[in-house]
C-alpha cells in the first residue's frame, strides 16, 4: 500500500527523499524493520491472551522428561509470523506482482492447516490433533494450488511465466514440466514443509534453520530480478526481486512460533523464484 501512496509525494516540495521508497532494498529493509516492530509490539500481548484463554502446548506422555516443563508454554504462535509477513508485504511490496500473492497465499493457506492443527490439541486437551491424512491434504492441496496458478500464469503470459526447471551448473538442461510442475510443486513444498515441521522438534532449531534458507533465497531473487547483476553472473533473468521483502519479514518473528508455516514462505521462493526460469 505505502508502495503506491509514497513514491508520488516525492515530487512535492521538501518531500523529494520518498523517491526512495520506490527502490527495492529500500522497500526490504523496510518491510524487516516493520516486521520487528510489530513482533516486539504484539508478541508480548499475543502470550498474554493465549495464557488468559489458556491456551498451551500439550507434550506427549511417551516423549523426553525434560519436555515435560514445556507444557502449558503458549503456542499457536504462527499467528504472530503471519501477521508479522503479510503485514509488513501488504504495505512495502508492489501488490502487482504475482508472486506476491502466490507468496502470501501459500502461507496463509500452510497457516491454516497449521491453526486448525493447534485448535483441536487445545480443545482436545491432548497431543492429537489434525490426523496426519487430513493434515497432508490440505498441505497437498495448498501446494497444488500454488502449481496451479504458475502454470496459469505460464498459459497467460509465455515470454514472462513458464514452467521450465533449471538444474545448477547445467546451463543447456532446462526443461518444460508443463502440466507436470503442479505435481513438481507438490513434492517439493510438501516434503519441504514436513521436513521443517520435523525439524521443529527441538526448540529454536526451526526458526534458525528457516532464517538461513530465507537469507539464500532472498538473495536468490533479488540477484535473478536484478538486471545488471543477473547479465554479470550469467543467471537467466525474471522478475522476482519483489519477493524478496516477503521472506525478510520471517526470520524477524518470534523464535517459538510454530513451524508449519515457514517452509511455505521460503519454498514458495524456491518454486517461483529458483526453479523457474524464463527466456
Amino acid at each position: 500500500m505505502l508502495y503506491y501512496l509514497l513514491p508520488p509525494l516525492a515530487s512535492m516540495p521538501y518531500l523529494g527523499f520518498l523517491n526512495v521508497t520506490r527502490y527495492i532494498t529500500f522497500r526490504t529493509a523496510a518491510a524487516s524493520l516493520t516486521a520487528l516492530v510489530i513482533s516486539l509490539v504484539l508478541g508480548p500481548w499475543l502470550v498474554r491472551k493465549l495464557r488468559d484463554f489458556q491456551i498451551g502446548q500439550i507434550i506427549r506422555q511417551e516423549g523426553p522428561q525434560s519436555h515435560r516443563a514445556k507444557a502449558g508454554t503458549p503456542t499457536m504462535g504462527g499467528l504472530l509470523i503471519l501477521a508479522a509477513s503479510i503485514g509488513p508485504t501488504l504495505l512495502w511490496a508492489d501488490l502487482s506482482n504475482p508472486f506476491i500473492w502466490i507468496a502470501m497465499g501459500a502461507t496463509l493457506g500452510c497457516g491454516a492447516v497449521g491453526f486448525v492443527d493447534d485448535y483441536l490439541k487445545i480443545t482436545r486437551r491432548s497431543h492429537h490433533g489434525l490426523w496426519p491424512r487430513y493434515k497432508m491434504l490440505g498441505l497437498i492441496a495448498v501446494a497444488a494450488a500454488v502449481g496451479v496458478a504458475v502454470l496459469l500464469l505460464s498459459y497467460q503470459n509465455p515470454p514472462l511465466y513458464n514452467t521450465r526447471l533449471i538444474f545448477p551448473f547445467f546451463k543447456g538442461l532446462i526443461p518444460d514440466l508443463g502440466v507436470f510442475y503442479v505435481l513438481f510443486a507438490v513434492l517439493v513444498l510438501v516434503f519441504a514443509s514436513n521436513g521443517v515441521n520435523m525439524t521443529d522438534g527441538l526448540d529454536g532449531l526451526a526458526i534458525s534453520t528457516f532464517a538461513v534458507s530465507a537469507a539464500a533465497f532472498t538473495a536468490l531473487a533479488y540477484v535473478t530480478g536484478h538486471a545488471e547483476l543477473a547479465k554479470y553472473l550469467l543467471l537467466i533473468r525474471f522478475p522476482t526481486s519483489e519477493l524478496t521483502i516477503f521472506p525478510k519479514a520471517a526470520p524477524i518473528t518470534t523464535p517459538t512460533a510454530r513451524s508449519m508455516t515457514l517452509p511455505f514462505i521460503a519454498n514458495s521462493l524456491n518454486s517461483d523464484a529458483k526453479l523457474m526460469a524464463s527466456p
